[in-house]
């Protein structure tokens, strides 16, 4: 399987901007810029496009795991936060919280940790991975 997405730039870094457009067109030349990336302005960012893609990317492996653990999962929400410094991704920190009926504590850290460590995203990212896991 391959999947793409393109971007194009207009200008130079600062004054410049962009566009992103995904393969499945959820992303049709989707604005970016320098504001939108290190300010407050209008438009994604890369680095909101990697936190959407790890928060989507693991918790789709986490409802894998726990199926493969005989559990059914009612819910599962995961916040990601990307944070940029120094011209690098220092880390990447996932906050999830899950509703899996029949499933105790100890075996959901054990799925959340197996999820953490083998999501795609997970192994493709060169940074710490920071999680908070927890069942309600």
């Amino acid at each position: 399987m391959k999947r793409f997405a393109s971007a194009n730039w207009k200008g130079s870094g600062k004054e410049g901007n962009g566009t992103n457009t995904t393969q499945s067109g959820v992303l049709n030349n989707t604005q970016y810029s320098f504001n939108s990336r290190f300010a407050e302005g209008i438009g994604t960012n890369p680095e909101e496009l990697v936190a959407a893609a790890h928060a989507g990317c693991f918790t789709m492996k986490l409802s894998f795991v726990i199926g493969a653990a005989g559990f059914t999962p009612e819910n599962i929400d995961t916040k990601c936060t990307i944070t940029l410094g120094d011209g690098a991704i220092t880390s990447s920190h996932l906050e999830v919280t899950a509703t899996i009926p029949g499933m105790d504590a100890e075996k959901f850290a054990e799925c959340a940790a197996d999820a953490k460590a083998n999501c795609p995203i997970s192994k493709l990212l060169n940074t710490e991975i920071i999680m908070d896991a927890s069942l309600v």
